[in-house]
């Protein structure tokens, strides 16, 4: 029988999160029919035979290397064959009814092609999963920038990062920009015609990057304030950071000269070349995160 539903979980050194990830599924996908594969990007803490134990209603594909983010979920695509497809990190967990609402929400709305949930921290706060597209300025009004933290109702702020009350009263979601790659219910049909994720982002904004190839395609993209989804951030991350930072601003990169500048003679293509690299060095000397969707 083709299931109705397929869950793909890129696997990188996700460690027990991965565990909790493949538990959740079950309890929450209640009478769904649906498939589940785990592409483990060369895991080296053994985080990759946790997918055994749920065989084998959900499958393992070991890659030989790190090969990316957007790479392995179009194999996992290529490997599965639910009419919908749930992108799920290894760190996040299913909460109650939000596979749900969300297929709902696109059995609503016959123009959208992914749905997003609220994507929250173990203790509850809302990431901020919901975005505008981005600009110049989204190094600025980011969503963990300090200018964010510090002016979080400014208008720009506000542009990039989606917040609750600009969910309309008296309902439960709303059209946007895009939306967090860490949990997204897609539409195979929509995300096979434009081609899956691009694969020259290794890791960060191929998932702007998809929406917005989406939006010109003639579809939409939505968040459903009310399906929820906790999501630890960044444990992947976290045991690759040289790799991440250096990624994040790579495909920064890449996405602004793809989309806000293509032409190789717009001065801002290169000024935004010479910023992001600047941005990159000082935080590998820093040490810091890659500020996961600045």
């Amino acid at each position: 029988m083709t299931p109705d539903l397929s869950v793909i979980i890129v696997n990188y050194n996700a460690g027990a999160h991965l565990e909790r990830c493949l538990r959740s599924l079950g309890p929450h996908l209640g009478r769904t029919a649906w498939e589940a594969v785990v592409l483990d990007n060369h895991s080296i803490d053994g985080s990759e035979v946790i997918a055994a134990e749920f065989a084998p209603r959900v499958s393992l594909i070991r890659n030989i290397e790190n090969i990316g983010f957007g790479r392995a979920v179009n194999q996992g695509v290529h490997r599965t064959s639910g009419r919908l497809v749930l992108l799920l990190n290894p760190d996040g967990c299913l909460l109650p009814g939000a596979i749900d609402q969300l297929c709902e929400e696109l059995n609503a709305h016959h123009d959208c092609a992914i749905v997003g949930p609220a994507v929250v921290d173990d203790d509850g706060g809302i990431q901020g999963s919901a975005r505008g597209d981005p600009d110049m300025l989204t190094g600025l009004f980011g969503r963990s920038t300090w200018l964010t933290r510090r002016f979080p109702n400014t208008a720009l702020a506000r542009r990039n990062v989606m917040i609750e009350p600009q969910v309309a009263a008296g309902s439960s979601s709303v059209e946007v920009d895009w939306v967090s790659g860490s949990c997204m219910l897609v539409r195979r049909e929509a995300f096979l015609q434009v081609g899956g994720f691009d694969e020259r982002y290794f890791m960060y904004w191929e998932d702007a990057d998809l929406c917005r190839r989406l939006r010109s395609a003639g579809w939409r993209t939505r968040y459903r304030s009310d399906a929820r989804v906790v999501h630890s951030v960044g444990q992947s991350s976290r045991k690759a950071k040289e790799l991440s930072i250096r990624a994040f601003h790579r495909s920064a990169y890449v996405y602004y000269a793809t989309h806000v500048a293509p032409s190789p003679l717009n001065p801002l293509r290169w000024l935004a070349f010479g910023l992001l690299r600047i941005r990159c060095i000082w935080r590998l000397s820093q040490g810091l995160s890659p500020a996961a969707k600045d």
